[in-house]
């Protein structure tokens, strides 16, 4: 792991394999080992012969902690992304976002369409516009004292998770209650590079990747059937889909 200066932030990050560039952003509580590296996101993208830059976002993994909500938001964070691009002399990327990844995917091909050469949303389907499990809570789940405490089930869902990949659940608070700048339907239509939405069939916090794809004009979707929020990451059918979808976009 690697790190950069991101306006006053620390920004980890990975870099390997050679050929075209595809930047990796993960999701919510998650980081680049547990998003990317375990589930083989990696390994699969060099052996099929392409350069690997995937981020640690604030507050996440081994990146800068911030306790100030404000400096939290998807654009923000887009520009983190879009810096690393620049700190490593990289054009134009393509771009693959997982749930609060894809997120910031979207508010960074909305602000630099010359820097995204295609677009992946993996996780999350019309809840980037419909939004997704409130923040506040969410934030008071990371926030309670024992895990014992949290009684809404898709809150408690992310406390185990943010538990099992060792995040600081006090800076995960922060970046939930940042800013929630709303993914306008009209932004979406605007898009032109290719994109692919790939959301499991049983992922009710990702919502339906149909919808969503039908929101942009050059959008594909794939279904990974049977799978939900967490299983879909490393789903070997979302790695093949993507591969496909590299290979045959222009």
């Amino acid at each position: 792991m690697q790190s950069f200066d991101s306006d006053g932030v620390r920004i980890a990050y990975l870099d390997e394999g050679e050929g075209e560039p595809i930047l990796l952003i993960h999701g919510f509580a998650s980081n680049i080992g547990a998003n990317w590296i375990d589930p083989q996101w990696v390994r699969t993208l060099t052996q099929a012969g392409r350069r690997v830059i995937a981020l640690d976002n604030r507050a996440h993994g081994e990146s800068d902690k911030l306790y100030e909500p404000e400096r939290y938001g998807a654009p923000e964070m887009a520009e983190d992304a879009r810096r690393l691009l620049d700190h490593l002399g990289i054009e134009r990327a393509d771009v693959l976002g997982y749930s609060m990844g894809a997120r910031i995917a979207a508010f960074l091909t909305f602000a630099h369409p010359e820097r995204v050469r295609s677009v992946i949303f993996g996780g999350l389907g019309i809840n980037m516009v419909r939004g997704m499990i409130g923040s506040g809570p969410l934030a008071k789940a990371l926030e309670a004292p024992r895990l014992e405490d949290v009684t809404n089930d898709t809150a408690r869902s992310f406390r185990i998770f943010a538990e099992q990949t060792k995040s600081d659940l006090k800076a995960l608070a922060a970046c939930m209650r940042g800013p929630r700048e709303k993914v306008p339907p009209e932004k979406l239509g605007e898009i032109t590079v290719p994109v692919l939405v790939a959301v499991g069939s049983k992922d009710v916090i990702g919502g339906s990747g149909a919808a969503l794809a039908e929101l942009i004009p050059s959008a594909q979707f794939l279904e990974i059937t049977g799978r939900d929020h967490m299983k879909a990451v490393g789903d070997s059918r979302f790695k093949q889909g993507v591969l496909d979808f590299l290979t045959s976009r222009p």
